[in-house]
């Protein structure tokens, strides 16, 4: 949950500032591991970014610690894999974070 919804702000923050952000999760061009979240694989990226004529992509990942779960965010341009703009921070583990790590049953 926590991942699904770190995605969707970032969607929704990008396309109020202009960006043409295009649900992919529509089209099934996302795989979806059960407890994993959706994963893009990066031989895969370039097959979509061309299917949906992008030239970035926003990647990122989080890693649940004692005290914070730490997120790394990343725009990569599609055409050579190269990191346009990065952002890295750590939301501390209070009970709505941890309620977000929690796997559904």
């Amino acid at each position: 949950p926590l991942g699904r919804t770190l995605s969707e702000q970032y969607a929704n923050a990008m396309a109020a500032t202009g960006f043409d952000v295009k649900e992919i999760k529509l089209r099934g061009d996302v795989f979806v591991k059960e407890g994993a979240g959706e994963l893009l694989l990066s031989r895969e990226i370039k097959d979509i970014a061309r299917n949906h004529n992008a030239s970035m992509v926003l990647v990122g990942t989080y890693s649940p610690a004692a005290n914070f779960t730490y997120v790394s965010m990343k725009l990569v341009r599609t055409e050579d894999s190269r990191i346009i703009r990065g952002h890295d921070y750590a939301l501390p583990n209070d009970r709505d974070v941890q309620r977000l790590l929690v796997q559904p049953r």
